[in-house]
């Protein structure tokens, strides 16, 4: 039976930020000169281009190249292994609707779906089975700025859409945690697909939950950290730590010792970083792809300009 996994309200200003972003991030009906056939082969950058909504893609090793671009227009795009996704709201539709699409290494459809909500977030598991996703909807009467999260997973073995983690036993400071307000965001999973980890968001404050998926109980880890992003080699988070009303700085999180270590872009960064490698930090910034070391050092680096949503294929 196919179950359903929604989120509920982020805070004011996650809210009214989100909301900002995907409005102002909007395209106009320009179109790029040429589209052609992508692939998710390895060594590529995919991202979103702010003048046009299409998917286009560089060169990793040289993202200062001339970007192609397909005819695919999404509000969102993820990838990893051979699969891609792309959120996609519907022009004019009121309340909002978003579409989803699972392409496969060709970049051929091979299932869509539809979502109440604009998006704000999505990415795809390390082993390409799972899509998950954020959009914001309207209607909640818990939602004091009219606008609430819903979350979900799509499983591409099995067809089903996951049950509300709503409903998951989560434990803050040991004990287990209820509250009408509670909702999560920004979902990213281990390798072996058991492990996840998300944003809790009640009362104010916001939370790191790790997650187990094969016993669907999880516990709050550390205050402060929202839109995780799990590394590649499953010892640190990425993350947006808030510093002040609509501020936020880039972190990361060892996991071992919760060492946190503020990184090098002094900018606020209102997004869901994705880890290029296990060195490397990339995040959508002033409409533009950028970069920075993971370890604090260095500076951040414009990769393409025009773009927002950064995915990899490795």
């Amino acid at each position: 039976m196919k179950k359903v996994l929604l989120a509920v309200a982020g805070t004011v200003v996650l809210a009214a930020a989100a909301v900002v972003y995907t409005v102002a991030a909007r395209p106009s009906p320009a179109e790029p000169a040429k589209v052609e056939h992508l692939s998710l082969a390895p060594g590529q950058l995919f991202f979103r281009s702010t003048k046009t909504g299409n998917v286009g893609v560089v060169p990793l090793a040289n993202p200062g190249a001339a970007p192609k671009f397909s005819d695919l227009k999404c509000d969102r795009f993820a990838v990893s292994a051979s699969t891609g996704m792309c959120l996609a709201v519907r022009p004019g539709t009121l309340p909002a609707v978003s579409d989803f699409s699972i392409l496969d290494r060709d970049f051929a459809t091979t299932h869509k779906d539809y979502l109440p909500g604009t998006p704000s977030r999505a990415r795809v598991s390390p082993d390409g089975k799972r899509v998950y996703w954020t959009v914001f909807v309207t209607g909640d009467s818990y939602a004091a700025t009219g606008f609430s999260t819903r979350a979900g997973i799509y499983q591409l073995d099995n067809g089903e859409l996951e049950k509300t983690i709503e409903e998951m036993p989560v434990l803050v400071e040991g004990k287990r945690y209820f509250s009408a307000d509670v909702n999560y965001w920004g979902i990213t999973f281990s390798k072996d697909g058991k492990r996840f980890y998300s944003t809790l968001g009640t009362k104010g404050k916001t939370y790191l939950i790790e997650g187990d998926y094969d016993t669907y109980r999880g516990k709050a880890l550390r205050e402060n950290v929202e839109c995780p992003s799990l590394s590649p080699d499953e010892t640190r988070i990425a993350f947006k730590k808030k510093v002040g009303e609509g501020v936020w700085r880039l972190s990361v999180l060892d996991l071992k010792t919760m060492r946190e270590t503020a990184l090098a872009e002094p900018r606020s960064v209102d997004d869901q970083a994705l880890w290029q490698d296990d060195h490397t930090i990339l995040y959508g910034l002033e409409n533009a792809v950028w970069s920075v070391p993971a370890d604090g050092s260095g500076a951040p680096r414009k990769l393409v300009s025009d773009a927002a949503s950064p995915a990899v294929t490795s």
